[in-house]
């Protein structure tokens, strides 16, 4: 019979931001709006940054994946949730559900890992700039990179090991407009306390060593930024690293809420208010975060769309 009852769990149905009707269209709008923004301004600093030799160095080639990482993370959730929007029968299969939460998980680690390779680049930028050139070659980059996308990788693999083998025989609505790891093991008719504190005892070592490897690395960029001596240099300084602790901000104060905190103290419905600001709003703050405050960005975003504006 439990057999029976989890190999009966071939699809799930998503309830999605909201039942009523008059809202629908306006989220609709409203996230296409959104997801249509994150596509442009992500693409818009990718393009800036492998149109101009100039930004092929320095944190560019780090802020150049992070907007990809961003384009990807968005569109394992928006388009869906924009289709289920018109959908009379919002349901997606069981291989679709995993594979939807396998490549969330992918993309969102990996963001955490490269916030924090970035707030490394910070600090041998700040903290050593004769060095910078010969520290950061090419090739470490290149490397960091891979590592942050395997890590990624990793961590989603590990997490939906335990997911898929959790028996689904109560229910098969999921209360969220995705699929996640809270909405899924909250539908398992089995004890999920295990995994659980598995899974939380991961988020949490990920959550932890990024967090402490970017504070550490900020203490030492705060004490050099005080040793510098013109006005100019150091606002200059404070400029490449304000725009990514924004970011930082953004990202881990949210995910800390998501995921960080006891199973009892889940409620689903703020979850999903949540979920929305670091699915979709995030990717599309942070290329205006990052390209607003960068004067070289902001120049070579320019030059980019006057090139764009002569083509055409």
């Amino acid at each position: 019979m439990a057999e029976q009852n989890h190999t009966s769990a071939a699809e799930f149905i998503l309830k999605g931001l909201s039942d009523q009707a008059e809202m629908k269209a306006a989220l609709f709008v409203l996230l296409l709006l959104i997801y249509t923004t994150t596509l442009l301004g992500n693409a818009g600093i990718i393009v800036a940054i492998r149109g101009h030799p100039q930004l092929h160095t320095s944190m560019y080639p780090f802020l150049g994946s992070l907007s990809i990482v961003n384009i990807c993370f968005s569109s394992v959730v928006a388009p869906r949730t924009l289709v289920n929007f018109v959908l009379e029968k919002k349901t997606i299969s069981f291989a679709g559900c995993v594979s939807q939460a396998f490549f969330y998980i992918v993309f969102v680690t990996t963001e955490c890992f490269l916030l924090a390779v970035m707030a490394y680049d910070r600090y041998v930028a700040v903290c050593n700039p004769l060095l910078y050139s010969c520290v950061m070659t090419r090739r470490l980059c290149v490397g960091l990179v891979a590592g942050c996308c395997i890590g990624g990788v990793l961590n989603s693999i590990i997490q939906m090991t335990f997911i898929i083998r959790l028996p689904y025989c109560s229910s098969n609505i999921i209360n969220h407009f995705f699929c996640d790891v809270p909405p899924l093991l909250a539908l398992s008719c089995a004890s999920t306390y295990i995994k659980e504190m598995i899974l939380f005892s991961l988020a949490g070592v990920i959550e932890l060593s990024t967090i402490s490897a970017i504070l550490v690395s900020y203490v030492f960029i705060f004490f050099a930024i005080l040793r510098i001596r013109s006005a100019e240099g150091r606002q200059k300084a404070c400029s490449t690293c304000v725009s990514h602790l924004i970011v930082v901000t953004m990202l881990y104060g949210t995910t800390i809420f998501m995921y960080l905190r006891p199973s009892s103290s889940y409620s689903l419905n703020t979850d999903k208010v949540v979920s929305v600001f670091y699915t979709v709003v995030i990717p599309m703050l942070n290329p205006l975060i990052s390209g607003l405050r960068n004067k070289e960005m902001k120049d070579a975003l320019r030059r980019t769309a006057e090139r764009i504006t002569v083509r055409l």
